[in-house]
């Protein structure tokens, strides 16, 4: 059996299944066993509410509506290594061309296991290690102070708390204490800084961070009231650390553009993600409700154009098929070949 098919038998082992469809009568944390000894992150407090945002929308845009994947769809390869990467509690770097999936595998793994809304940081070359965490507004906070200052004195207003001007980003809120983790999507890494990697060595061994400007103020107000990057939720920080007690499920996506420091790559799990075969392709497809009658050719065409120009993102075909459902495609039409040869070559010209 080669790495990429999936045994008769599915081994009881596996949680994650690789089929996006949610777990059904039963539940993560009935599944999921304790960490090993030297990644407990175990918490001293009580850990936050199970219960996370939902972002339904989002995640039908990326997988589409219908559960039209099967086991038979999944990739033995990625089914294993989501399950280490879930047992040993470790970052999964994965690896692979624009368009093959690996941004939607957060997605998939937060459908199945029913974890709630994916914490999607992208990375640019002006990201850094504490933009991902939190920001402080320091110069709101002043503002702040300076108005209650000049208001009427018979006002009595009180200083605002320094947690209205705190908000932890996606990593820092991916690290909030709670019973179940969090999916972390860390995207496109490449584009980081040579430092990032390495920055981020830290959260990940140990688990937590400290946001010093809440430290400092601790000794007035030792719990502060934040924002998150869930949009309307606020958590409690207690003496300015923020540590986890269930180490975020972290999808970390590269195109294999650069090399990463050895000592990041030993903290991760690595998972090359292969482009689509014909099979995939098609429940790709049938998933987002596109189902022409000349899918097979598409599909056909498309497998062909990708392998004459080394790579081609799936949603391109997704592209083709929707203008095809949408009447551009008539038998024997001179246009549609060309429409299609614009469509597919655009991105290989812009060099992506």
């Amino acid at each position: 059996m080669s790495t990429t098919e999936l045994p008769d038998r599915t081994p009881e082992w596996w949680i994650y299944r690789g089929t996006g469809h949610p777990l059904q009568d039963t539940h993560l944390a009935d599944r999921l066993p304790p960490p090993p000894p030297w990644r407990d992150f175990r918490w001293d407090g009580e850990p936050l509410a199970a219960d996370v945002p939902q972002d339904d929308a989002e995640t039908d845009r990326r997988l589409g509506v219908e559960l039209s994947f099967t086991a038979g769809h999944a990739n033995r390869a990625e089914v294993d290594m989501v399950n280490a990467a879930l047992y040993l509690r470790r970052p999964l770097l994965v690896t692979g061309k624009p368009g093959s999936g690996k941004s939607s595998l957060a997605y998939r793994i937060s459908r199945e296991l029913r974890l709630g809304r994916v914490l999607r940081w992208s990375i640019t070359s002006q990201t850094t290690l504490k933009s991902g965490l939190y920001d402080y507004d320091a110069i709101g906070r002043v503002q702040a102070s300076a108005a209650r200052r000049a208001g009427p004195v018979e006002n009595g207003a009180e200083e605002p708390p320094i947690g209205d001007f705190v908000r932890l980003r996606e990593l820092g809120t991916a690290f909030l204490p709670r019973r179940l983790p969090r999916v972390l999507l860390v995207d496109e890494l490449d584009k980081a800084e040579s430092d990032l990697p390495h920055d981020l060595l830290s959260i990940f061994e140990d688990g937590e961070f400290l946001i010093p400007e809440l430290a400092r103020d601790a000794r007035q107000s030792p719990v502060a009231e934040v924002f998150t990057a869930d949009p309307g939720y606020t958590a409690e920080i207690e003496n300015g650390v923020v540590r986890c007690s269930a180490f975020p499920v972290v999808v970390i996506t590269s195109n294999g553009e650069r090399d990463f420091p050895p000592a990041f790559l030993r903290r991760c799990l690595r998972l090359e993600m292969k482009d689509p075969n014909p099979a995939q392709l098609a429940a790709i497809v049938a998933a987002h409700a596109l189902d022409p009658r000349q899918r097979g050719v598409l599909i056909e065409d498309f497998v062909a154009r990708r392998t004459a120009l080394g790579g081609l993102p799936a949603d391109k075909l997704l592209d083709a098929i929707f203008l095809a459902t949408s009447g551009a495609y008539q038998p024997d039409d001179p246009g549609w070949p060309l429409l299609v040869e614009a469509l597919w070559q655009q991105l290989n010209q812009q060099g992506h």
